[in-house]
């Protein structure tokens, strides 16, 4: 590691060079340099792991025993509930899920909230007021896109642990904005309606209702008031179901309240509550110990690990450093200790630990314990059931990906698999794998942030390369860690000779909440800052051509890729930005608040990030090219975005390409990706190898 104007034109729907993968003459790395990797995917039992082998194309399962190292071939891996015919449900059931004492399925139907008791067949329906813009149980988009997650497939219906009630959201979606997509099939084509709030918009009212299994009790509210400008985060059941934790935010996200809800008659109490200047984040994936709760805070500037009593008379900060993405995995049977993963080492690696946590354990050894070893970051952690032992992958940017399994006590055990192939020695010797090395500079105000630089093959002293920069940009969002990234991805540009960066910047979560807050109401200000730093700090060692630098992002890289280019044409010349947020007014609600306030609370701030306003200076630092892609049927940035971009770079008069893709939702897939990544080659082709 190292520390340290012209005539407008477009381009629509045009290759530059070729239209079709095969008309490419992309470099691909030696065959056997990697394999696929065996993973562990479950314990089947304290003594037994489940391991996945193979890749896509042909996958088998194993039974491996942790003492013997013996594996057996399984057909039935018993990871996945076989599907019984979805338990005789209506075709228009969705998200059913069993009780926890497998008695029941619940699901939503219409946006009904409903349960069928699998023994006798019968059908309960709990609400009767589903409509398109009532849900039960089902989110609103913004909770399903920003607070519960797309894993949930927008299901807000939990079981409580003794089976015997479910707690729902109920979303009313009457105010808030419908955004119409068109989509170009058949005849005359059609519009998708969504119920879409935008930046200072109206909010999906919610409410959170109890319902009772074996009971006609009807439903039961939570005491909190629908029409107030608020948000709930996902909810937690007590392990004995006599309370449910809800988390309560503001619409400014600066203000958190934990809430103990009792499902009886919905009266709630406070047990926690926290205050930030800037925004905070949810609670996410805490642990129940003892008389309370296990969770992750940041507003000590670093994330800590604290215990919240759940009558909220006991808070205790059980951790002490600089931790960053920390993961709670549980704890132990007894409850002696938690084990948890963090960046704590340092802020691209992360590793696991052990906390002890009973009164005789913290006094006999209070400090954190480290369980993984090696300069390596570790993921997929996976604990035994008896929590003795645990796998993980593990990597570097110079090692493959290998699947380990440690014991708490002993430490590493042996290597269940590794990702290595036979050639891979041999041709790192002939020079003939890309060299991916971890940077960091510190910038001129203290914050010390990382890049991951791939080399040219062949490289020679004193030259001049060509560098694509590959950027996401994100609060705490980082795309740097130390860990192994396949070949394949490298190969043709190393072997072009370009210069590859993946670089983050001082909010991307490697400086705490001190390098996030500074992103405050200032969105796209600081990410391009320390983007130009690192090109400067390429610029230094003499190997950057100043002339041919690229820039590539999606999402929120489009975004900033965009204002990379527009901005900063001296330093990034050329861009290709995919699907970006070009104006923040056009981004929903929830997300776009947490960072940058409402549009009438913060107009100043919403003009300075808004790539449309910069569009005047695209160009001026000399010859630049902007490439926009974008899916018409993106229902998360809309389409809407490109087409202002668009519109705004007409009115410059200023040069640029576009490519749309037909009925593309957030991502290009299938043919459409195929047609994306060649054209991207093209492009870079063209502007950086001047070919």
């Amino acid at each position: 590691m190292r520390r340290f104007a012209v005539p407008f034109m477009i381009t629509l729907l045009l290759p530059l060079v070729s239209m079709t993968q095969e008309r490419i003459n992309t470099e691909t790395p030696p065959v056997g340099l990697v394999k696929p990797l065996d993973v562990p995917v479950a314990w089947k039992d304290v003594r037994t792991l489940v391991i996945r082998s193979g890749d896509q194309r042909q996958t088998s399962f194993y039974l491996e025993d942790i003492v013997t190292g013996k594996r057996i071939p399984t057909e039935n891996p018993g990871l996945w509930r076989a599907d019984t015919t979805r338990y005789g449900l209506d075709d228009q059931a969705l998200n059913p899920v069993r009780s926890p004492d497998g008695k029941y399925v619940a699901y939503t139907m219409n946006n009904d909230l409903y349960a069928k008791e699998l023994a006798t067949g019968k059908v309960r329906r709990f609400t009767h007021d589903g409509s398109k813009t009532i849900l039960n149980g089902y989110a609103s988009w913004v909770y399903y896109e920003e607070i519960l997650g797309r894993s949930s497939n927008y299901r807000s219906f939990w079981w409580s642990p003794d089976s015997r009630r479910i707690a729902f959201f109920w979303c009313d979606d009457t105010h808030v904005s419908m955004f119409p997509i068109y989509v170009a099939d058949g005849q005359y084509g059609y519009l998708e309606e969504t119920r879409y709030p935008k930046a200072g918009g109206e909010n999906p009212q919610v409410k959170i209702g109890f319902v009772t299994i074996e009971d006609q009790e009807g439903i039961v509210w939570a005491d909190f008031n629908p029409v107030e400008d608020q948000y709930f985060g996902q909810p937690f059941w007590t392990p004995d179901g006599t309370a449910l934790l809800v988390q309560w935010m503001n619409r400014d996200q600066n203000t958190l309240k934990l809430y103990s809800v009792d499902p009886l008659d919905g009266s709630g109490k406070i047990i926690y509550r926290e205050d930030q200047p800037a925004w905070l984040e949810w609670i996410s994936d805490p642990v129940f110990w003892g008389n309370g709760v296990l969770m992750v805070r940041d507003f000590e500037s670093w994330q800590q690990i604290y215990f919240c009593s759940l009558d909220g008379k006991d808070l205790r900060k059980l951790t002490e450093g600089r931790n960053w993405g920390m993961i709670l995995h549980g704890t132990d049977p007894r409850g002696d200790y938690l084990f948890f993963s963090a960046r704590r080492e340092i802020s691209t690696r992360s590793d696991v630990y052990r906390i002890p946590l009973s009164g005789t354990k913290r006094k006999k050894d209070p400090s954190i314990r480290r369980l993984t070893t090696g300069e390596y970051h570790n993921t997929n952690v996976l604990f035994s059931p008896d929590s003795r032992n645990f796998t993980v992958l593990c990597s570097n940017v110079s090692t493959p990906s290998r699947s380990l399994l440690y014991n708490v006590d002993k430490g590493l055990v042996r290597q269940l698999g590794d990702s290595r192939g036979d050639v891979y020695d041999l041709e790192m010797e002939r020079g003939n794998v890309p060299v991916s090395e971890v940077h960091f500079l510190t910038t001129e105000d203290g914050f010390t942030i990382p890049a991951i630089i791939t080399w040219p093959i062949d490289m020679e002293k004193g030259k001049k390369y060509p560098v694509l920069v590959n950027v996401y940009g994100g609060p705490n969002n980082g795309s740097v860690m130390d860990r192994w990234v396949s070949p394949a991805s490298k190969y043709h540009w190393a072997r072009k000779g370009v210069i590859q960066i993946t670089m983050d910047h001082r909010g991307s979560g490697h400086c705490g909440k001190k390098g996030l807050d500074m992103m405050h109401r200032n969105l796209g200000k600081w990410e391009i800052h320390d983007y130009k730093l690192w090109i400067d700090y390429l610029r230094y060692l003499g190997c950057a051509d100043n002339h041919r630098t690229g820039i590539t992002g999606y999402s929120y890289g489009g975004y900033v890729t965009a204002l990379a280019v527009c901005t900063a044409g001296d330093y990034f010349q050329y861009g290709i930005a995919g699907a970006g947020v070009y104006d923040w007014d056009f981004y929903d609600t929830h997300y776009t608040e947490r960072f940058m306030d409402t549009p009438q609370d913060n107009p100043e701030g919403y003009r300075n990030a808004s790539v449309l306003g910069h569009c005047g200076t695209y160009g001026t630092f000399g010859p630049s090219v902007l490439f926009i892609t974008h899916g018409t049927s993106d229902d998360n940035v809309h389409f809407q975005n490109a087409m202002r971009l668009v519109d705004e770079l007409m009115k410059k008069n200023k040069h640029f390409r576009l490519m749309m893709y037909p009925a593309a939702r957030h991502g290009y897939r299938g043919y459409q990706g195929t047609f994306s990544k060649a054209e991207e080659i093209a492009f870079w082709t063209h502007y950086l190898l001047e070919e």
